[in-house]
């Protein structure tokens, strides 16, 4: 299965019939074995064994349900760069392993030119989120600069992956 410190993933091989199971389980993963066969035109025997499958190679990591962060209370969203002191590999793994270890930090990603992280948060408030710099940045040795800008309209947002 794919994690974040995976960088040089080998591509499955696909059929077309894989492929529309994952476009289809992108849009509704609740959708039934029975109407995603009828979907893909395969049995319900062989679609359950394919989407097994699937799971079983990591192609789907997993199943979830996307929340509006803004009725639940987490609506102010934060893109944040930060850049490290030291860019040793040891100190980049152990920035990635905190950031897993933050609910409020919704992606991390590791990026060439400029910061050494662009990082995806999700607040309540600017509380919220003055508490996740202090936690997460200023008590960290390693952190240089921290640079954050706020979302003020998300336009798109998609988990869409094109197959």
């Amino acid at each position: 299965m794919g994690g974040f410190l995976d960088t040089k993933a080998t591509p499955t091989p696909l059929d077309d019939v894989d492929r529309a199971i994952l476009m289809l389980l992108q849009d509704d993963a609740g959708i039934t074995n029975h109407e995603l066969a009828r979907r893909v035109a395969v049995s319900p025997p062989t679609c359950l064994r394919r989407v097994r499958r699937l799971i079983e190679q990591g192609i789907i990591e997993k199943q979830v349900v996307i929340v509006s962060p803004e009725k639940v209370g987490a609506g102010l969203t934060g893109i944040v760069e930060v850049t490290l002191d030291v860019q040793a590999a040891e100190a980049l793994i152990t920035f990635e392993r905190c950031m897993a270890k933050e609910a409020t930090v919704t992606q991390c990603y590791r990026v060439s030119q400029g910061p050494d992280f662009v990082l995806m948060v999700q607040v309540p408030d600017m509380e919220a989120y003055h508490a996740l710099v202090h936690r997460a940045f200023t008590a960290q040795n390693n952190v240089r600069n921290v640079r954050t800008f706020f979302s003020i309209h998300r336009s798109k947002f998609d988990t869409r992956v094109v197959v």
